[in-house]
């Protein structure tokens, strides 16, 4: 049996094809996409102006960790830049970002980019593991909450998720830190790898895996309450839906209902979330970094604050900032495709 969406699907899938619709189907990706180049546009010249205006001077303070004379610190300024007029410092910061460099950082002195670069990849894996396993977990036990709605599994479900939903990482990321790398020792407690490790390629990938035991259980456990909620009040209101009815007339079983019929319809409202945290769960990956000392764009940012180490800043704010913007296009793109009532709009 098709379930409504599927039929309505596939009489959208032809009109799909009719002359003009993938015109229309253009008009919609450049309007997104439009949309999103204007925010980006806009996240650039707030990446600027944001951070020219935190307290701190970076000059003062590297002459306090250096013992540096006035003058030291003049040459300082003028090497930076610092000492040109704001119009100035903001055309050549633009000229950066055009150009992917992002200028040179004050603390590292090297280029923003490749630091950005080389701490990516170590975020991209923290995070994206951590996306994988609450988005599975959360739409598995929403589902499974709201199919047995008002049931003890349901209860605790629920409940369980709000807690966690409600927890601040940081306070779960320490507690899981002290409890599991410090009083028992399961787990190490910081870092990407451990000094003097086995060299071999499976020993490098299980001493991988064992740091990213606690930061990911971090994430996963603020995160996945969200991706249950949503997915157990959507599913709650397809429990009732007349093709339901019809499909359990005809004698399917309960699973092949659920499974067939109504997580389907019910998983829509959740894809455009699930894009979205991906983008945020990038960017709010500076607490559970900072915390387990992982070597990603996170704690980067976090050093960055303390010097203010202002091209640093602006780059990862630009870099976070973008992902969020391009997850979101995609959310956009990607639910026009799964619902006929937005293409019909």
């Amino acid at each position: 049996m098709i379930s409504p969406v599927g039929s309505v699907l596939q009489d959208e899938a032809e009109d799909f094809d009719e002359p003009g619709a993938g015109a229309s189907w253009l008009k919609y990706a450049g309007k997104k996409a439009g949309g999103a180049l204007i925010s980006l546009v806009m996240v650039i010249i707030l990446g600027f102006f944001a951070f020219k205006i935190l307290p701190g001077d970076p000059v003062a303070t590297m002459a306090r960790e250096h013992q540096m004379s006035a003058a030291q610190m003049a040459q300082l300024r003028a090497q930076y830049g610092l000492d040109k007029p704001l119009i100035v410092q903001f055309w050549n910061y633009l000229v950066n970002v055009f150009t992917g460099q992002f200028g040179e950082s004050y603390v590292y002195h090297q280029s923003v980019s490749s630091l950005i670069g080389q701490y990516f990849w170590p975020t991209i894996l923290l995070t994206g593991t951590s996306a994988v396993i609450a988005i599975a977990l959360g739409l598995w036990l929403g589902q499974k909450a709201a199919w047995r709605h008002g049931s003890l599994f349901d209860k605790i479900t629920s409940g369980t998720s709000l807690v966690f939903w409600s927890v601040p990482t940081f306070w779960l990321g320490l507690l899981l830190l002290l409890i599991f790398g410090g009083t028992l020792q399961w787990f190490p407690t910081g870092g990407m790898v451990s000094p003097g490790g086995d060299s071999t390629w499976f020993g490098t990938v299980m001493d991988v895996v064992s740091h990213l035991v606690l930061p990911v259980t971090t994430m996963v456990a603020v995160v996945y309450a969200q991706y249950v909620m949503v997915m157990r009040a959507s599913l709650l209101e397809e429990m009732n839906a007349d093709y339901l009815t019809t499909a359990r007339a005809k004698g399917l079983r309960e699973d092949l209902v659920r499974r067939k019929h109504a997580v389907p319809n019910a998983l829509l409202p959740t894809v455009t979330l699930v894009f979205m945290h991906i983008g945020g769960l990038i960017s709010g990956a500076v607490t559970v970094e900072t915390v387990f000392s992982w070597p990603g764009l996170g704690k980067l940012t976090y050093e960055a604050l303390s010097g203010p180490d202002l091209p640093l800043l602006q780059g990862t704010f630009v870099v976070f900032s973008a992902i969020i913007i391009i997850m979101n296009l995609i959310a956009d793109l990607i639910y026009r495709q799964l619902d006929p009532r937005v293409r019909r709009a």
